[in-house]
């Protein structure tokens, strides 16, 4: 893992574990929750701005990738095969292994919990986001699922937050294609280093459009890869349905069977 890779896992890490410190200071850390807080929004809107001009930055960075390219149709056919893993990938881990999770931990028909936030999966599809389809989901959960609002309310923010097992998925076949156009053989090592920083960049990814291409710098950087043909990515980055993968994931979580506290034996007895 190069240098720069390292330092940006290690600054995440830090304020994983500053914010879990100041969390648990109460009034004694608002004070720079608030400066965090502020600086926040301050970042929001400047992304919110240069949201405006990412179309046309988009397309000349297609077009000098193309104009580069000594056989357009041979990367393009690289392409399509590379958007036919992702999606075969995401359909694997959610049509076979996500349900035999569901059904072994749960002892419930899977396919009956889909059906209720299928509302969710399809605006989801449509916005490729899982932070934007929030509301609808624990809308879904509440009305349609019968959970619990305590637990919906705790597990669904946190699951769009860190849970984007989409996102990995994706990060790490997408370092693999770029290794491959690159003619660039990858070791056991390199692979398994893929996966893991892939794994880990997934949780600092906003749950936004296009929120992975940025995390999948640290990917790249990793194993020493160009991150340059990253705008290889973005001509089909938006036909992926990881964000539906990761919606589908985080209400499954709300089934898990909890033990329940002192407070409540007590109030039961």
């Amino acid at each position: 893992m190069t240098q720069v890779a390292s330092m940006v896992l290690l600054t995440q890490l830090m304020c994983l574990v500053a914010g879990l410190l100041l969390g648990r200071m109460g009034e004694r850390g608002a004070p720079l929750v608030n400066v965090c807080q502020c600086l926040n929004e301050a970042v929001m809107k400047i992304v919110s701005m240069a949201v405006w001009y990412f179309p046309f930055g988009i397309v000349f960075l297609i077009a000098g990738k193309i104009l580069e390219m000594e056989d357009p149709s041979v990367i393009g056919q690289k392409l399509g095969l590379y958007a036919i893993t992702v999606v075969s990938g995401l359909a694997i881990h959610g049509v076979v292994l996500l349900p035999l999770l569901f059904t072994l931990i749960t002892k419930k028909n899977p396919f009956a919990f889909i059906q209720g936030i299928l509302q969710a999966l399809l605006i989801a599809l449509a916005t490729s986001s899982s932070s934007a389809t929030l509301p609808i989901t624990l809308k879904c959960l509440l009305e349609n699922n019968g959970i619990d609002r305590r637990v919906a309310r705790f597990v669904l923010p946190v699951g769009a937050t860190i849970n984007m097992d989409g996102t990995a998925l994706y990060e790490a076949v997408a370092a693999i294609f770029i290794a491959q156009v690159n003619e660039y053989d990858l070791d056991l090592g390199q692979i398994i280093t893929i996966s893991i920083t892939a794994t880990a960049a997934s949780i600092g990814a906003a749950g936004i459009p296009q929120s992975g291409l940025v995390t999948m710098v640290i990917v790249l950087t990793s194993v020493g890869l160009p991150t340059d043909d990253i705008t290889l990515i973005i001509a089909v980055d938006w036909a992926e349905i990881k964000g539906s993968q990761q919606v589908r994931s985080d209400p499954e979580q709300t089934n898990f069977p909890l033990k329940p506290t002192s407070l409540e034996l007590n109030q039961r007895s």
